[in-house]
């Protein structure tokens, strides 16, 4: 079972005013299956699991030992329980986040920032999934989309089932209308200003067979 953090969608979505019923369900066991083909097809590798303990054990397989590794901000992330792996670490893997973090000056972590959407493996949530296969994410300064479309050399997306939606466009209304407001009041919590999306990306079609994996997760997870 996914673990809620003090930013889950059930801490946020009341006062972020969200159709939760419309745009966080978990569709039937065909919709998940036909959509989890639709993007294999698109040239995207599925894990398909059914829990987040189950989605958590396939990404830890996916990394192999030793390589470097980032990952984006993700609720999704968060809720599986990657936070205490990437601490404990078991696999030896050279964390980018701990190195920008480490930085204390500003333009030089600005200048990691940049250069860590092209690690070796990056992590990131996504915020839709269209039952056509195409996967759809945004962000504000595009500090996690830059790896999606060809920095990172190995990208591995993270999802819950809740994230599947009928078609692109309604992917891109998940964004605006669900996503944004509850990052919105993520983000006046954490850092005390809101939030907007500056960048989309659409993940239509990969080129390079192998580097991008998908871990679906049949629960609802993230937003």
């Amino acid at each position: 079972m996914a673990k809620p953090t003090e930013y889950s969608t059930v801490n946020l979505a009341k006062d972020a005013g969200v159709d939760t019923e419309r745009w966080n369900r978990v569709p039937n066991e065909a919709t998940i299956k036909r959509t989890a083909e639709a993007v294999e097809a698109r040239n995207v590798k599925v894990i398909l699991v059914d829990t987040a303990e189950d989605g958590l054990r396939a990404l830890v397989d996916l990394i192999p030992e030793g390589v470097e590794v980032m990952f984006g901000s993700s609720t999704t992330l968060a809720e599986m329980g990657f936070d205490r792996v990437i601490e404990e670490n078991p696999k030896g893997w050279r964390d980018y986040h701990a190195t920008i973090t480490a930085e204390n000056d500003t333009e030089k972590r600005h200048a990691l920032r940049r250069k860590s959407v092209a690690a070796d493996y990056y992590l990131s949530g996504v915020q839709a999934i269209a039952e056509s296969g195409e996967v759809v994410g945004c962000d504000k300064t595009g500090s996690r989309m830059g790896a999606w479309p060809h920095a990172a050399a190995h990208l591995i997306l993270v999802s819950g089932a809740n994230k599947i939606v009928p078609t692109v466009d309604d992917a891109l209304r998940r964004c605006r209308e669900y996503c944004l407001p509850l990052e919105n009041q993520r983000s006046q919590r954490v850092y005390g200003m809101g939030s907007y999306i500056g960048k989309h990306v659409i993940l239509d079609k990969e080129d390079t067979d192998g580097r991008v994996s998908l871990v679906l997760i049949k629960d609802r997870l993230g937003y």
